[in-house]
């Protein structure tokens, strides 16, 4: 007998606001204007906190972090379209997301000063911690998404992963299971082109991240993930369809991270800075901008005092993080695991407690000189 085609698929592209801010007037959402300053000043914030992150890091006073430079938009755009009770589930690069949704300034910065107080998010958020072993946080999502199915609750849940992330078994299990009971979960994949100094074409040979949902049994979008319209557009699709029984979406937001992947990091080493440059056209803010003012919303003056007033917010953040931090007791860290300490850990608490002791006497005994 001969052969016969049994399924066929294809997959779209989608870009409302090009990078010299040209804009599909059919395709534009009639966003309010308050919501449109609002993520300007988010995505603003996210800039800004990165670079004063960077330099807390720089004097010691932070840990090592991954820089968001770059990609404020494809987050931010995605969760202008979840409602007050859907669930947000982030990666660690979702800075202008998180703090769209609400999470207060200071909370991400103890989070990256390794501090327990940083891993507790205000629960009306409903936001999850961030998670660091990649693509993990998309089996929890999809375990959100099927908890609300299962209630009745006509809640959505969004996930956020790097393009690497769809390499690891983890993101493969989550679209499968979610597949199968129709979870109404948002998969956003923010493709950044690097898993740390992989680049996007030696990870697969998917002519497309987005296609991979095709094999899982539901779609997959790209979108131009440094344009916020198109951002959330999408989102709003594919938040609209879970919402309504119809299960999960995959959209990858193509976008570039523009710092390195952590302070570590030094990305000269494994990609071009004509490559950078080619990226840093596209910069979401920069095309944002264009967008604002030929609506008339933005000018170098209201710039300059937004910016000032930001200052001042990051600049209260790290004083409240940092008083925070001086009062934190280390040992904290042994009391929310278990009911009851195994050996090993109540030995590892003793060896810390003992250790905590005698740097405070060696720092008294410092003061006293």
């Amino acid at each position: 007998m001969p052969r016969q085609q049994l399924a066929q698929f294809h997959v779209d592209y989608l870009q409302i606001l090009d990078e010299n801010g040209r804009v599909d007037t059919t395709l534009e959402p009639p966003l309010p204007e308050a919501t449109l300053w609002q993520v300007h000043r988010c995505m603003t914030l996210a800039r800004m906190l990165d670079r004063r992150m960077h330099i807390l890091q720089q004097q010691g006073r932070l840990g090592t972090f991954p820089s968001c430079y770059g990609q404020e938009a494809a987050g931010l755009g995605c969760v202008l379209a979840l409602r007050q009770d859907d669930w947000l589930v982030p990666c660690y690069r979702e800075n202008s997301a998180l703090l769209y949704r609400g999470l207060p300034l200071h909370n991400l910065l103890l989070f990256w000063m390794g501090l327990e107080e940083g891993a507790y998010w205000p629960r009306e958020l409903r936001v999850l911690s961030i998670p660091i072993l990649i693509g993990s946080q998309t089996l929890h999502a999809v375990g959100l998404a099927l908890a609300s199915q299962i209630r009745g609750a006509n809640e959505v849940t969004m996930v956020f992963f790097g393009d690497g992330a769809t390499s690891e078994g983890d993101f493969h299990e989550a679209c499968n299971l979610a597949g199968v009971y129709q979870a109404p979960v948002v998969f956003v994949c923010v493709n950044n082109q690097y898993a740390i100094s992989v680049p996007r074409s030696q990870q697969s040979r998917s002519e497309t991240l987005a296609q991979k949902a095709i094999a899982y049994g539901f779609p997959g979008l790209v979108v131009d993930g440094n344009d916020v319209l198109a951002c959330y557009v999408a989102a709003q699709e594919a938040v609209e369809r879970a919402r309504l029984g119809r299960g999960p979406t995959l959209l990858e937001c193509l976008t570039y991270r523009l710092g390195p992947h952590t302070t570590a990091d030094d990305p000269r080493r494994y990609r071009s800075e004509q490559e950078r440059q080619q990226w840093e056209a596209r910069d979401p803010l920069k095309r944002w901008r264009i967008y604002l003012e030929q609506r008339g919303l933005w000018s170098e003056q209201q710039q300059a005092e937004l910016e000032r007033e930001l200052q001042a917010e990051i600049e209260l953040a790290v004083h409240q993080a940092e008083q925070i931090a001086a009062h934190a007791d280390p040992l904290e860290m042994f009391d929310f695991v278990y009911a009851e300490l195994s050996p090993d850990l109540l030995a590892q608490r003793r060896e810390a407690a003992e250790f905590l002791a005698h740097s405070e006497t060696l720092s008294a005994s410092s003061v006293r000189r």
